[in-house]
């Protein structure tokens, strides 16, 4: 039996819980067979089988560009394999809606994927991107660290939930299908 890590990458804190940052957190809360959050290897983490496989779900409590110290003791103590780890994060080089499966490639500035890529020593895991935009004028870190707007808000509910069935669809298919399945795909 294969095991596979879900890590959702977001920070601590109720002024960051509903920021575009907090996207991938967002996303593992809407879960539908609900996940017992435990404390261990600096995150809160469950366990469910999925399709014939253990499934770890992590939510690093560090903050964003520290994740790494979460994500290498969870796949070391369980045994992980590189490409069987998808972090889900918040990409603003996608539109609001629209998510994107990548296998390994660039770190795109994002300091989460920078500290997992520096822990893990490699950067040939696999992602979710989740599309938050990209501000119209203005800081980038200040945007993605801001609350949805009202539109976004309202779209929110149904871009998790056909988020959660693409990583369903991952756990069951792998990333090459998943890929060509939602990439580029607006869920909303």
């Amino acid at each position: 039996m294969s095991a596979n890590l879900i890590v959702a990458l977001g920070n601590p804190g109720k002024e960051y819980e509903f920021t575009r940052h907090n996207i991938g957190w967002l996303c593992l809360d809407q879960w539908k067979d609900s996940l017992n959050w435990k404390n261990k290897f600096k995150g809160e983490y469950d366990q469910k089988d999925y399709f014939g496989n253990k499934v770890y779900f992590l939510k690093p409590q560090t903050y964003m560009n520290l994740s790494g110290e979460s994500v290498a003791p969870v796949k070391n103590f369980f045994k992980i394999e590189i490409q069987d780890i998808l972090v889900i994060h918040d990409e603003i080089d996608l539109p609001y809606g629209c998510i994107s499966f990548k296998k390994g490639g660039g770190l795109a500035g994002h300091n989460g994927l920078k500290s997992i890529a520096s822990s893990l020593g490699t950067n040939s895991f696999n992602r979710l991107r989740m599309g938050v935009g990209r501000p119209a004028k203005g800081s980038v870190s200040n945007y993605v660290l801001s609350s949805f707007d009202k539109e976004e808000e309202i779209a929110l509910g149904p871009y998790l939930v056909k988020s959660i069935e693409a990583i369903e669809f991952y756990l069951k298919s792998g990333i090459d299908k998943s890929a060509n399945q939602y990439n580029k795909k607006n869920l909303i």
